[in-house]
């Protein structure tokens, strides 16, 4: 071979060396991207980790918040505020009832007809959009409106003026005076009517029936949650506590009157009262929280707020995923060219979570299909679309699980957590048959955040108990709820609670 031809040979040889060294150093880079990856991911699931002993101290931290909300005004995250519901449905009411819901930038109107023995014989629905400029309006252009709606409603469905009770379900912060009076703490959900704040919502409800010619007034203002326990106390009578988990989360309970201390004297027909615990606002430091829940906090604007429910309700879990995702792109190249895709706050939503997380197919199929769509992810390999689902999981699991923490510590507050004494200190025989009514997308809607809750109640409180606890799943307790509810205070019967 001349000497041309063993430069070309060499140089042939360098240039492959060359080739096959860039390879090398490019699957190494990979190799080291994707081990980052997996690093994150684990350290992700351990700040997550919720082993039953960490969720015992949750029970208890709710429990002493719980106390503390009873003795006073201010002295609790949680706000334990008095609903003046001292009487529930027993399935004995009968007749025919009206409800308003209004919770969000739509309203509802109910009729619903009820007769003895827990039977709902009927029930009318219509949805009402609100005008936007009646979000930001007066508090009396709003309520005309509502109530001219409601005259239109009873008139198409009885066609008569006769006076019926009204429930008025209204999902917006309230200080409760009575069972059918309270005045709005602030706005949420969009609204901005300044003028409202302070302003008792049931009598100006009141009087704008009064000016439409519609003879009904508020017998009952209650809240979802309240709506909800309500509907549950009315098919079962063991149903001792309601929790939505959603979009948002509450729960509220019922509460011996004598324990509830920042209002000494209360009597109440019943000796009981449904206390309404806003539980959302909840914290304690046994809480798993990490730093995408603190960069989440950051990004919202009730800031040092809501901290359960940041991590445990609907609007946020698909957020924090994105969050962990997020980083993962930065720090690593499993997304390849994504990270500005995934920088946009709130463009993977929970519904979106649950569908990657419930994908069961083998290729994960549903899995690409939302990365590419929604995301903006080009043809993610398998192995990364696994690495996307396990995110979705330890969101969903740490949030179901805490949320079973949660229900225990209301179990356990009022002793029905097989614990043997009761948070009074009172000694207690074995646990009686239990009911939580529960509704919302999170536990009605996505199966596998219902089985992790389900597992975790029973991991709390051990086989025996959980066995005499049912979760009971309800439907539209803030309409058919709030009807009840009118119905039982419209007639002033000494009801048991």
């Amino acid at each position: 071979m001349g000497k041309v031809g063993l430069g070309v040979a060499a140089g042939c040889a360098a240039v492959t060396c060359a080739i096959a060294a860039a390879l090398v150093a490019r699957r190494a880079s990979a190799r080291a991207h994707w081990r980052r990856a997996v690093a994150l991911l684990r350290e992700f699931e351990e700040g997550c980790a919720t082993p039953p002993a960490r969720l015992r101290q949750v029970v208890d931290a709710m429990v002493v918040e719980m106390h503390a909300g009873l003795a006073s005004d201010g002295g609790s995250k949680l706000k334990m505020l008095l609903t003046f519901v001292d009487a529930l449905p027993n399935g004995n009411e009968e007749g025919i009832y009206y409800a308003i819901d209004l919770g969000g930038t739509n309203f509802r109107l109910l009729r619903v007809e009820v007769g003895a023995g827990s039977v709902v014989i009927g029930r009318k629905v219509e949805h009402q959009p609100i005008p936007e400029e009646l979000t930001k309006g007066t508090l009396e252009e709003l309520l005309n409106y509502i109530a001219l709606a409601l005259k239109n409603f009873v008139e198409r469905e009885d066609g008569k003026d006769e006076r019926r009770a009204l429930g008025f379900t209204f999902s917006f912060p309230v200080r409760q005076t009575s069972v059918s009076s309270g005045s709005l703490i602030r706005w949420t959900k969009g609204f901005s009517i300044e003028d409202a704040v302070g302003k008792d919502v049931a009598q100006c409800l009141n009087e704008a029936l009064a000016r439409n010619g519609l003879d009904m007034s508020v017998t009952a203002l209650v809240n979802d949650t309240v709506g909800t326990l309500a509907l549950g106390h009315y098919y079962d009578e063991d149903t001792v506590a309601a929790v939505i988990i959603g979009a948002g989360t509450n729960a509220c309970y019922i509460e011996r009157t004598d324990a509830i201390i920042k209002c000494q004297g209360l009597l109440t027909n019943s000796g009981g009262m449904v206390v309404n615990m806003e539980w959302g606002n909840f914290w304690s430091s046994h809480l798993p929280r990490t730093p995408y829940d603190i960069s989440l906090d950051d990004e919202t604007q009730n800031r040092n707020d809501q901290g359960f429910e940041k991590m445990i309700s609907g609007i946020y879990l698909g957020e924090v995923a994105r969050l962990v995702l997020h980083r993962m792109a930065l720090e690593s190249d499993v997304f390849g060219d994504a990270a500005d895709s995934l920088s946009a706050p709130f463009t993977l939503s929970t519904p979106l979570l649950a569908a990657i997380r419930e994908d069961d197919s083998p290729d994960l199929s549903e899995v690409r299909r939302i990365l590419q769509e929604h995301l903006r992810i080009p043809d993610p390999p398998l192995k990364t679309r696994r690495l996307v689902v396990k995110v979705c999981d330890i969101v969903t699991r740490r949030a179901a699980r805490l949320a079973a923490a949660g229900i225990v510590g209301i179990l356990k507050k009022l002793g029905r957590d097989g614990s043997g004494v009761a948070s009074t200190g009172k000694t207690r025989s074995q646990p009686r048959r239990t009911v939580v009514a529960i509704e919302g997308g999170m536990y009605q809607g996505y199966p596998v955040f219902r089985e992790y809750l389900d597992e975790a109640l029973v991991e709390i409180l051990g086989e025996e108990v959980a066995r005499t606890v049912t979760l009971r799943v309800t439907e539209d307790g803030s309409g058919i709820g709030a009807a009840l509810l009118a119905a039982v205070h419209s007639s002033n019967r000494q009801g048991s609670i």
